[in-house]
């Protein structure tokens, strides 16, 4: 059952929305070479609290992190460590927050100092087809109208989406139903209604779609250990339109 949020519950989404865009933002500047991935958790972890949140992933089903930090062919779930970022890595950086019992969730691709052509058309891809998938979040469309949105941008510029790990709803739990694919025919699933807040979060490659869990239980990496990037945004469903809760 997909819960539809009430005004006072969006409010507190907003201020949880609001918490994530901020500590994005900070990290973004402080992304450079010979930071660790480790440092930019700690970063992380101290922001949320100064900003009254609580970081949402830190023990979640077991996950030691305040943030994911994903690099290169790392695609999601990336554990923060004493790795330094070097000159023309890419890092994805996704953070989560709780308020008051409600979530935000965001995600961003950084690029570490001078990054090759290649790096910076697929983060490209990525972003363009996050904002394709969130237009669709209106009332009266499908679910899989936001999933097709995303393929179609992804796959008409040659790149791969992953279809391994979905986008979300979220609220009172960090994942909620419904499951976002990436992928998918135009005109299925739920009709979206108003209330509904959904996590969108294109993951897209640049070779194949296949990925895989390191040993860690957490990190999923590229099968062919090409670049991944992914973007994520926290989104309500209104009457005028889909709102970013965690604009940046």
């Amino acid at each position: 059952m997909i819960e539809l949020k009430s005004p006072s519950q969006l409010e507190r989404m907003r201020e949880a929305g609001r918490i994530v865009a901020k500590v994005i933002e900070m990290l973004k500047k402080e992304v450079r070479p010979g930071i660790t991935t480790a440092e930019l958790d700690e970063m992380a972890g101290e922001k949320i609290r100064q900003e009254g949140g609580k970081p949402a992933f830190k023990g979640y089903r077991g996950f030691p992190g305040n943030i994911c930090a994903s690099v290169n062919e790392e695609v999601v779930h990336g554990i923060p460590s004493r790795r330094k970022l070097k000159e023309g890595d890419i890092v994805g950086l996704d953070v989560g927050a709780t308020v008051e019992g409600y979530f935000g969730d965001a995600a961003v691709t950084v690029a570490v100092g001078q990054i090759s052509q290649e790096a910076a058309d697929l983060m490209a891809v990525t972003q363009a087809a996050l904002a394709e998938g969130i237009a669709f979040a209106r009332p009266g469309n499908r679910l899989s109208d936001i999933s097709h949105a995303v393929q179609r941008t992804v796959e008409s510029r040659g790149y791969s989406v992953v279809r391994d790990f979905v986008g979300h709803g979220i609220g009172t739990e960090l994942h909620e139903p419904p499951q976002i694919p990436n992928y998918g025919k135009p005109g299925f699933g739920p009709v979206l209604k108003e209330g509904m807040v959904l996590a969108i979060e294109p993951m897209v490659n640049q070779g194949g779609a296949a990925v895989e869990v390191l040993a860690d239980g957490w990190t999923a990496v590229t099968k062919d250990r090409k670049l991944s990037a992914h973007f994520e945004h926290t989104v309500a469903v209104t009457e005028s339109g889909p709102e970013i809760l965690t604009r940046i």
